[in-house]
């Protein structure tokens, strides 16, 4: 058995499918999520990246083919059990508090705490301090942690999510479109840190709409289009022209082309 064959991937899809009565949000998409990997997956609205996301999240469960964490065929059956499992998934929303400081929302729903009895209360000053230090980690120079982190960008709210993941244990981060209603330095920003939790050995699934995003940091890439996989390559298989063509639309855009040059001749 070679290297490669023996290798376990911490997310494997074979050959998913989801249907929900009779529409079909997924049909027949596989993808490999390695450590220290980042795997993007690309696609329009309705590609049926979101439905991809729960599944992998425990939201939703597939019916049809199978999916592997760290090689057990499993069935996800809440996003508690995702967790557990080491899948922490960042949704574009983000769940924060904008009101709250930094080091509040950085460990929402997870405070440490001291003392015993009724004097027991939250760590303020341990939470403050590794807020700090894990951001600083992650390369975010945040001076401030008791700043509400509404008042941070967008990009640096993403990053604050990111460093969060890391820090409580994700063996797989899920970024459900980090980049999408940032400008060029804020995208910048967020793929760097995308980068630096791919380089402390997580797997990364990073979805997104914009190849030229997939293409400054990802290793692998899986094409959706209406809920079937039209496109899987590693990097050293595709060029950015090819991957922008196909996410375009590839042979439809060549005969869209074709018609519109006929209708201007």
């Amino acid at each position: 058995m070679t290297q490669s064959q023996a290798r376990t991937h911490l997310i494997e899809l074979d050959d998913v499918s989801k249907h929900y009565g009779t529409v079909r949000a997924l049909e027949g998409v596989s993808l490999e999520v390695d450590a220290g990997e980042i795997t993007c997956v690309l696609g329009d609205n309705g590609a049926g990246k979101s439905t991809l996301i729960k599944i992998i999240a425990g939201l939703h469960q597939h019916d049809g083919g199978v999916l592997r964490v760290e090689g057990e065929e499993t069935r996800l059956t809440s996003p508690r059990e995702a967790l557990d499992r080491g899948i922490a998934t960042v949704y574009q929303d983000l769940a924060v508090v904008g009101l709250m400081p930094v080091w509040r929302n950085f460990f929402l729903g997870s405070e440490p705490r001291k003392g015993v009895g009724p004097f027991k209360r939250m760590d303020v000053d341990f939470m403050r301090r590794t807020t700090h230090e894990q951001l600083l980690r992650m390369g975010i120079d945040l001076r401030d942690v008791d700043q509400p982190i509404g008042t941070l960008s967008g990009g640096e709210r993403q990053c604050v999510a990111i460093a969060r993941a890391v820090y409580f244990g994700a063996k797989v981060l899920v970024l459900d479109e980090p980049t999408a209603a940032l400008g060029v330095k804020q995208s910048g920003v967020v793929l760097k840190y995308v980068a630096a939790a791919r380089d402390q050995g997580l797997g990364v699934v990073l979805i997104t709409h914009n190849p030229h995003h997939a293409y400054l940091v990802g290793d692998r890439f899986v094409l959706l289009k209406r809920g079937t996989m039209v496109g899987r390559h590693t990097r050293d298989e595709i060029t950015l022209e090819e991957l922008t063509r196909q996410m375009a639309g590839g042979s439809e855009l060549d005969d869209l082309r074709h018609e519109l040059e006929k209708s201007t001749s």
